[in-house]
């Protein structure tokens, strides 16, 4: 019998020290949880109720070249050779049905009728790069941005894809992306959540709340979901009526209480960050109202985002309200373009023109202001702005008429901004229909070791021990960052 690995011949290592994890280690390690913030279990049991923050700053493991990081997904696929995957020899192959061996919605197939691209390209900035019609404004910002061409992803399914581009891992239960960054570097604003997500005004995308998780992470590091009007956050007012120094009495009961029950337990992180969940709603109570007041913007800030216009006002919003919780120290904030249904989304299978016009449409001037606020405010060289969805469109299409594309996860484009990236780069291709990426081929756990890096984490070693393995975002296997596009 091969002992390799055993403890006295007997036991493996990993399940003798889970055996004796309950001992003197579990006493060790409950001290120290205490004391890098999620509860003081000593000062519960003596009646304190000094709670410290579980988002509490931290510092990087070495120097960071960006503080925070916008997400911009736009949930359903854009289509790459639409937008910015420039394929001039598909102009005058539309119809044609050739030999492309194609993996979507409609499962494997290895012919397909062509649907040439439906909107001119042309160059700009000094890099000379090409972009499609539909985003005039973002076309005045490629100086600034680095374009991943070589993007692959595990599924052509919106539920599993969506998990992978946030949390990557096809399956449910793990921690997402905003949530890695604030448990390894914590929030710089003590009132607000250091993990934001915004979503269309047309719903969330499918699975919902399974996109920005914790996972098996404490509570503390999941997203917060704000509205773009009205109350920021549901059920965060004051009771009517009811002062606010008798409201402080009263989650210093409800503290109390819980500070009670969570001194005779060794671990409950979820009670945990249930108490420090209280403390933050009450802070933000003053706090979300105010990062979120955009009348304090001036008409050329409000004009330079589209809240001028009904078409973009909307996406514009989010995105201003952006740049004010960045500039408050939130971490990561997640703004998403399409809801639920595929006719609020980026999927296109039917009427890819209809459905395209709207969404870049709404969101063209929204994402080049935000470029250019950041750029003129001098934020842009620390704030990190992530664009694109969970996989992208195959070059042919889906059914037999129409002009809708089928999912593809073989070969897509995302681009980064700002944050110690590149401007005016492309990195990696596809071949000349779009259909797979063949030069540079990166996965999307190059793109998450990419953020933690620019962020000054490393992904091969910021890790979570949890089911007996040091869990990583970009897998126990690990991933290197994509250089090409770090500054």
């Amino acid at each position: 019998m091969n002992n390799k690995g055993t403890f006295c011949g007997n036991v493996r290592r990993r399940e003798f020290l889970h055996t004796v994890g309950g001992g003197f280690p579990a006493v060790a390690l409950s001290g120290l949880l205490g004391k890098d913030g999620f509860f003081n279990q000593a000062q519960a049991a003596e009646g304190g109720l000094e709670f410290a923050n579980p988002l509490a700053q931290k510092p990087a493991m070495y120097p960071a070249k960006a503080k925070n990081v916008i997400f911009l997904f736009m949930y359903g696929g854009p289509s790459h050779i639409d937008t910015f995957d420039y394929k001039p020899s598909m102009y005058g192959m539309d119809g044609k049905t050739i030999d492309v061996k194609t993996f979507g919605r409609g499962g494997k197939k290895n012919q397909g009728r062509i649907v040439e691209p439906k909107w001119k390209f042309k160059q700009y900035g000094e890099c000379g790069k090409y972009v499609s019609d539909l985003f005039p404004h973002v076309g005045t910002c490629v100086d600034d941005i680095a374009f991943l061409h070589s993007m692959t992803a595990d599924s052509p399914i919106h539920g599993s894809a969506l998990l992978m581009m946030n949390s990557g891992s096809l399956i449910s239960g793990k921690p997402s992306l905003g949530s890695w960054l604030n448990y390894g570097l914590g929030s710089a604003n003590d009132n607000l959540p250091g993990y934001v997500v915004m979503l269309d005004k047309s719903g969330g995308p499918i699975s919902g709340a399974k996109n920005w998780t914790s996972g098996f992470m404490p509570a503390s590091y999941q997203g917060t979901v704000f509205r773009s009007k009205g109350d920021p956050i549901l059920n965060l007012k004051h009771v009517d009526g009811m002062p606010a120094t008798e409201q402080r009495m009263l989650i210093d009961s409800l503290n109390h209480l819980n500070a009670g029950h969570l001194s005779s337990r060794f671990d409950n992180s979820n009670l945990a960050a249930r108490i420090s969940s209280y403390e933050l709603a009450y802070k933000m109570q003053s706090t979300a109202p105010e990062a979120i007041d955009l009348e304090s913007e001036s008409e050329d800030t409000k004009s330079l985002y589209g809240l001028d216009d009904e078409k973009t006002g909307d996406f514009g919003r989010k995105c201003l309200m952006a740049r004010r919780l960045v500039e408050r120290g939130v971490r990561f904030i997640q703004i998403y373009s399409g809801g639920a249904h595929n006719d609020d989304n980026w999927d296109a299978h039917g009427d890819l023109e209809k459905n395209h016009n709207l969404h870049a449409g709404e969101t063209d001037k929204p994402i080049a202001g935000l470029i250019k606020d950041l750029k003129r405010r001098g934020m842009l060289d620390d704030t990190l702005i992530v664009w694109g969805g969970e996989f992208g469109r195959q070059p042919t299409a889906e059914y037999a008429k129409g002009t809708g594309r089928d999912h593809n996860s073989y070969g897509f484009t995302m681009w980064m901004a700002g944050g110690g990236v590149k401007g005016g780069v492309s990195v990696g291709q596809t071949d000349e229909l779009g259909s797979m990426a063949v030069e540079n081929r990166y996965h999307v756990k190059h793109l998450h070791a990419t953020i933690l890096a620019l962020m000054g984490m490393d992904p091969n070693h910021l890790s979570f021990f949890y089911g007996g393995l040091d869990q990583r975002l970009v897998g126990v296997e690990g991933a290197n960052p994509i250089r090409e596009v770090m500054a």
